[in-house]
C-alpha cells in the first residue's frame, strides 16, 4: 500500500513540475519573441558609438521550417523566430545596419523566399544596407538569401555555390514485391500519390515534377542576375550545381570580397561613416534550446527527420 501511495506521489510530482516549466518555457518564447529586438536584452559584440546600431543575425543549418516551438524545440534554426527578429531590426529606428552571419548548406524553396523578400525590403523600403558573411559554408538556399544584399564576404575556404534546385523520392517497390508486401491505393485523381516511394513514376509524372524543379530554378537565376547584376546566361553557366570555394566565388563574381565577421563589421561601420556598436538581435529560443538536445536524445528528432523524406523542393547543398 505504501508503495503505491509513494508511486502515486512521484508520478503527481512530476506532471506538476513538467507542467510549470512547460507554461514557464510558453511564456518566456512569447516576451521573448515580442521583445527581444525591440527594447529587450541585447549582447553587445562590438563597442562604439551608441547613437545607432548595426544588428547582427546568425543563420546556422539547414534553413528549414521544422515547426518546433516552445519546451521541445531543439534549440537550432528556428524559421519563424528569424523571420521575426529580420523583421524587428530592419523596423527599428536605432538600427542603422544589418550583418547577417550565414553557415548553411541551404533548405526549403519557401523559407528561402521568404528570408530573400525580407532583405530586399530591408534595403529598399526600409533603406537600411544589410551585408552578408558567409561562414563555413553558404550553398544554395544560403546563397540564394545573400544574393540581394548588397555586399557580400565570404572566407577563402568558404564553400558556396551550388545554385539549383533538388526534388527526390526513394523508389521501394521491388524491395516490397520481394518480401511480399503489396499497397492498396484509392485516390481521387491520377496523380494524387505522385513521388510515391511504392511505384514506378509514370513519364507524365517526370514532366510534372521536371516542370516545378524549372520554375523554382528560373527564380533562382533571376534572383542571382538581379542582385548580382549578372547576364542570365552567364547565372546559368555558373548555376550547373557545384560549388564553389570563396576565392573561386570572388573571381566569378559571386560575391564582392573575402573576409571574416570582423572585416564585415569594420566595412559596414565604414560604410555607414560611423562606429557604431554591434548587437546581436537574434530571438532567445527560451528553455527549448535548453533541454532541446536531452529531449532529442530521448525522443529522437523526429519532426526534422520526417520533413526532410517527404518529397520537396529544395535549394539544398549535400540534402541527405
Amino acid at each position: 500500500m505504501k508503495a503505491r501511495r509513494w508511486i502515486a506521489l512521484g508520478i503527481g510530482a512530476f506532471v506538476l513540475i513538467f507542467s510549470f516549466i512547460t507554461t514557464i518555457s510558453f511564456a518566456l518564447q512569447t516576451y521573448t519573441q515580442g521583445t527581444a529586438l525591440s527594447g529587450g536584452e541585447q549582447t553587445v559584440v562590438r563597442e562604439g558609438n551608441t547613437s545607432g546600431q548595426i544588428a547582427l543575425l546568425e543563420i546556422s543549418g539547414p534553413i528549414i521550417n521544422s515547426g518546433e516551438e516552445g519546451f521541445f524545440a531543439s534549440g537550432g534554426y528556428n524559421h519563424q523566430s528569424f523571420l521575426n527578429g529580420l523583421n524587428a531590426v530592419m523596423t527599428d529606428r536605432q538600427v542603422e545596419g544589418i550583418i547577417i552571419s550565414v553557415d548553411s548548406p541551404g533548405g526549403g524553396v519557401l523559407e528561402s523566399a521568404e528570408i530573400h523578400r525580407l532583405v530586399e525590403e530591408a534595403q529598399s523600403v526600409h533603406e537600411k544596407p544589410v551585408f552578408v558573411s558567409m561562414g563555413g559554408m553558404a550553398a544554395s538556399g544560403g546563397y540564394y538569401i545573400a544574393a540581394p544584399a548588397e555586399r557580400i564576404f565570404a572566407h577563402p575556404q568558404t564553400l558556396t555555390g551550388s545554385i539549383g534546385v533538388i526534388m527526390s523520392s526513394i523508389n521501394v517497390s521491388e524491395l516490397l514485391e520481394n518480401i511480399g508486401v503489396e499497397e492498396n491505393v484509392y485516390k481521387s485523381g491520377p496523380y494524387k500519390d505522385i513521388l510515391s516511394p511504392t511505384r514506378e513514376p509514370l513519364e507524365e509524372e517526370d514532366e510534372i515534377i521536371q516542370a516545378i524543379v524549372d520554375e523554382y530554378y528560373q527564380e533562382f537565376v533571376d534572383i542571382i542576375a538581379d542582385g548580382r547584376g549578372m547576364d542570365e546566361d552567364r547565372v546559368r553557366e555558373l548555376g550547373d550545381g557545384r560549388i564553389y570555394t570563396g576565392r573561386q566565388a570572388l573571381e566569378e563574381g559571386l560575391i564582392d570580397d573575402l573576409g571574416s565577421i570582423d572585416d564585415v563589421i569594420d566595412e559596414m561601420q565604414a560604410h555607414l561613416g560611423a562606429n557604431y556598436q554591434v548587437v546581436t538581435s537574434q530571438v532567445n529560443q527560451g528553455f527549448g534550446g535548453l533541454f532541446g538536445m536531452t529531449v532529442d536524445r530521448l525522443f529522437g528528432d523526429t519532426e526534422l527527420k520526417m520533413d526532410f523524406n517527404q518529397p520537396r523542393p529544395l535549394y539544398m547543398y549535400n540534402y541527405e
